[in-house]
């Protein structure tokens, strides 16, 4: 048993320093292009196209930014909650009424928040942190009701793990809760079984819609 847990940690670990290896090559790469775009650019020549462009993206995202997505949660025999229906990834700039509470997909605004194991100790806009589930990130979210331990040591956890974020949602059902693209559930505390299975099977797991996409250089507060 020792011996099985030992392979899996190693395994963890290995699978978290490729993700930051990754993440570093993509911030240096983005870097690059960003600077060569600046050179290459006149921007003469597309403010009539941007500012056109611009405009139709507004029309059109007001538009999605209206709807709920439709569908429910189905919940397994160990607690663990499933979104039935297929979640739109319109990207939005208006407010988005979301059917759930936190969300765990659906439109969203086209910034994520920054994910790699950030802890924000302010509410984040939902709009956001949904973008950042699209990328594969495991959302911790707690209420008033949980514990000062358990968010201390929630909060430690999620800062050593990449495709993580973490962030007060007052108005959700239970104290403490996990969220992924289409997946949810509530743990107990930071002791729960449940969290590290969670983070083991939803960080950058099967359920990504936009696997590898960027955890930084989005929002951060």
């Amino acid at each position: 048993m020792g011996s099985a847990n030992s392979s899996s940690t190693a395994t963890r670990k290995a699978r978290i320093e490729e993700m930051r290896r990754t993440e570093r090559a993509r911030e240096r790469r983005n870097r690059v292009l960003t600077i060569a775009a600046s050179v290459v650019v006149v921007a003469g020549l597309v403010v009539g196209g941007v500012v056109l462009v611009n405009s139709q993206s507004d029309d059109k995202d007001s538009t999605a930014g209206d709807s709920k997505s439709a569908g429910h949660f189905t919940t397994d025999k160990d607690g663990m909650k499933t979104w039935s229906e297929k979640l739109s990834q319109n990207h939005v700039a208006t407010a988005v009424d979301y059917p759930m509470t936190p969300p765990v997909g659906g439109d969203h605004n086209q910034v994520w928040m920054n994910c790699n194991g950030d802890v924000y100790t302010k509410a984040v806009k939902n709009e956001n942190a949904v973008h950042s589930l699209e990328h594969g990130a495991v959302w911790v979210t707690y209420n008033s009701k949980a514990s000062e331990a358990d968010v201390k040591a929630l909060a430690e956890k999620v800062g050593k793990t990449p495709y993580t974020l973490m962030s007060p949602v007052e108005d959700q059902k239970d104290p403490i809760m996990l969220s992924a693209w289409g997946k949810q559930r509530t743990v107990t505390g930071a002791s729960d079984p449940n969290v590290d299975t969670f983070f083991e099977t939803y960080v950058q797991g099967k359920q990504t819609p936009e696997p590898g996409a960027a955890c930084t250089g989005g929002l951060s507060q």
